[in-house]
C-alpha cells in the first residue's frame, strides 16, 4: 500500500476512533454557519465560482498604488515582496523569475490568489470590482491584455496565459 494511503487510513481510523470514545478530535473551535459562508468559495481554472463584477487595467493601476505598492515596488518590480512582473522566458535558466506572466497557467488563479491573500495586512478587503481591476492591471503590466479590456467572470477565464502550455496537463477541466 502506497504511503499517502496508510497515511490516510491511519487519520480516517484515529478520527474515527475519537467520535466513537465521544471526543471531537480536539481541532479548535466549532466554526458557525455564517463564519464558513464567509470564506467558502472556490474559483476553478475555468472560472466557475468567479462572483459578479468587472474592472480594467486603468482602475487597477488605482487600485494597485493604494493597496499593492508599498509591497511590490512601482509596476510590479523592486518592492520589499515578490515581484510580480518581468521573468518571460527565464523559467529554464540558472536564475528563474516566478511572477504573474511568466509563471502562472491560468488568469483565474491570480483573481482567486489576491482575493484570499492580499492586500498582505488585510486580506479579503477588496470589493470584487477592485480584485478584477487590480487582476487586469497585472495582466497588462504584461502586455496579455489592453488596459481598457474589461475583466470579468466571463471574460477573465478566457485569456490565455504565456506559459499555460508549459504545465502538466491535469485531471482538471480545463477552459
Amino acid at each position: 500500500m502506497p504511503i499517502f494511503e496508510r497515511i490516510a487510513t491511519l487519520v480516517a481510523c484515529s478520527v474515527v476512533s475519537m467520535a466513537h470514545a465521544g471526543e471531537g478530535p480536539g481541532l479548535g473551535e466549532a466554526v458557525s454557519d455564517e463564519q464558513s459562508s464567509a470564506i467558502d468559495y472556490t474559483i476553478s481554472v475555468a472560472g466557475d465560482g468567479l462572483p459578479p463584477g468587472t474592472g480594467n487595467a486603468i482602475a487597477g493601476a488605482q487600485v494597485y498604488a493604494e493597496n499593492c505598492v508599498a509591497c511590490h515596488g512601482a509596476g510590479g518590480q523592486d518592492g520589499i515582496n515578490d515581484r510580480l512582473v518581468g521573468g518571460q522566458d527565464s523559467l529554464d535558466t540558472a536564475n528563474p523569475l516566478k511572477t504573474v506572466g511568466s509563471y502562472w497557467p491560468y488568469a483565474t488563479t491570480i483573481f482567486d490568489y489576491v482575493r484570499r491573500a492580499m492586500p498582505y495586512h488585510a486580506p479579503g478587503s477588496l470589493s470584487n470590482d477592485e480584485l478584477y481591476a487590480v487582476t487586469a492591471y497585472l495582466l497588462h503590466l504584461h502586455g496579455i491584455i489592453g488596459e481598457d479590456i474589461e475583466v470579468n467572470a466571463l471574460t477573465l477565464p478566457q485569456v490565455k496565459m504565456p506559459n499555460r502550455d508549459n504545465f502538466v496537463r491535469s485531471y482538471l477541466q480545463e477552459p
